[in-house]
């Protein structure tokens, strides 16, 4: 029998919006607690770079994004992306990045 592929499914708490569906692994990057989506999983517009600029050591350089639901406040720094990333890092090059123990986003994994 085929094994089940796993799926990950984020949604934005406080305006039940979602924010990213689709498969674990290379669409959609769990790494040190973080999810590094893809841009074709990325179910939303609603986030915008603002412009804070933040360095990890070894993933290099980041951009804060702010989330601004089509209905509700905007939530301050609910996401990144490495405009400068590691090369020897290809999940997290240009991809929107979540943190898997924000109180605000809910994760939800499934089979299918």
């Amino acid at each position: 029998m085929p094994q089940a592929k796993k799926y990950v499914r984020i949604t934005h708490g406080p305006s039940k919006t979602l924010l990213a569906d689709g498969p674990l692994g290379w669409g959609i990057t769990a790494f040190e607690g973080n999810y590094y989506i893809s841009g074709k999983y990325l179910k939303t517009k609603g986030f915008k770079a603002n412009y804070i600029p933040g360095f990890c050591l070894y993933k290099f350089l980041y951009v804060w994004q702010d989330f601004v639901p089509e209905e509700g406040k905007k939530v301050k720094n609910l996401g990144w992306l490495y405009w400068l990333p590691n090369p020897l890092l290809p999940f997290i090059w240009f991809r929107t990045a979540l943190s898997g123990a924000h109180p605000e986003l809910e994760i939800d994994r499934y089979e299918k």
